[in-house]
Parts: C-alpha cells; structure tokens; sequence
C-alpha cells in the first residue's frame, strides 16, 4: 500500500510505515513522501513519537567531517509542489563534535538564501526533548569551515531569509532508516505544518 493512503488509515501503527519504507529503494522512498499532504504529514509527526529517538548517525552515518550527506525533503506547506521540494544538506564540523552544520538546498536558494544551521541534542532542555531529540536550529549558523561546495554563510537575519528561518527551530524525529520528519517551531510557538526528509545513500 502507498504511504499516503496508509497514514489514512485508523488502525495504522508507526511499525507499518517503517516498514513500508524501509523496503523501498531511495527513489520510490521519495516518491512515497511525496504524495502526502499536511493531514497526511502530521499524522505521521503523530505516529513517529513512538521510534527510536533520532542520533547524528541518521543525518551523516558514518562520514568524516566535511563529507556532506543530502537529504531529499518535501514540505506540507500550501504551495505548488516545485516550491515544496527541497534539500537539507548535512556534515559534521571539521572538530567533529557533538553538533552538525548544514543549509537548505533548492530553487529559492538563490532568493532567500541557504537557510544555514546547527544540527544540536535537544537533551537538557525539557520542553525541547518530548519535540525530538535533535533540532535544526537556525539561530546559531556555523562558526567554523564548512565544506568549499558549500555557499557563503551568513546569519539568518540577513536579506529574505529574516522572513523565512530567522527565529526559527525545526524539532527531528526518526521514522525509519532513512525518513525523518521534522516540525517547526518559530519563537516557540508551533507552526502548522511538517516535512520530510529521505537520506540518500
């Protein structure tokens, strides 16, 4: 059964999805996520509460700092479909530590910017960690070398990008080997609408 008509389903459990996905190759993953829309989305924000809390490993594996790893995501946002397609890129820092850095990826980038970030554990934060363990968090952008295919950084504040991911945190959770979802939340105050991304391998 496709993805969307199974998130449709009452009675499905986040087992089900799971394995739905994991048994498809990367593009029949994208092609999956990428028939949901936001009552589809958020049931699966729903359902991932129940998987295992999600680690650096999912967004990089096991790369050297500065390997970037793309990952291919979809939004729930009210656009035509060109405009919910998009990438986030991640690597780790060149002092590896317990962090990533990574930008947005797609057509607007050359409007409102790349959209960079830090990739930080939510642990020790109690009203962060029953959103996700990890958060995309585009108040702190990277402060140190990035990889040289990478485009210029620049704050958040800066140009278009102030009305787009300035004040903004995206909380992750794990949906299955490859799949995460994630859901924004803007000076603390919960936006309606997920997204997807799928790691391509």
């Amino acid at each position: 059964m496709p993805l969307a008509p199974l998130l449709r389903r009452p009675d499905t459990t986040y087992d089900d999805v799971r394995t739905l996905l994991d048994g498809l190759d990367h593009e029949a993953r994208v092609a999956a996520t990428r028939e949901c829309g936001l009552a589809d989305l958020s049931r699966l924000w729903e359902l991932s509460v129940q998987g295992d809390p999600i680690d650096a490993a999912h967004f990089v594996g096991d790369k050297a700092p500065l390997e970037p790893v793309a990952h291919d995501g979809w939004n729930s946002l009210p656009l035509p479909a060109f405009a919910r397609r998009f990438q986030k890129v991640f690597c780790r820092p060149p002092a590896g530590e317990e962090r990533l850095f990574g930008y947005n990826e797609g057509d607007a980038k050359g409007v409102i910017g790349p959209g960079y970030f830090q990739l930080v554990p939510t642990r020790g934060h109690v009203d962060w960690e029953a959103r996700g363990a990890w958060v995309v968090d585009y108040y702190q952008v990277p402060d140190d070398a990035v990889p040289a295919s990478w485009p210029k950084v620049v704050p958040n504040w800066w140009g278009l990008q102030l009305f787009v991911y300035n004040g903004t945190r995206d909380f992750m959770r794990r949906v299955s080997r490859h799949v995460c979802i994630g859901k924004p939340w803007a000076r603390e105050m919960e936006l309606p609408f997920c997204f997807v991304l799928v790691r391509r391998d």
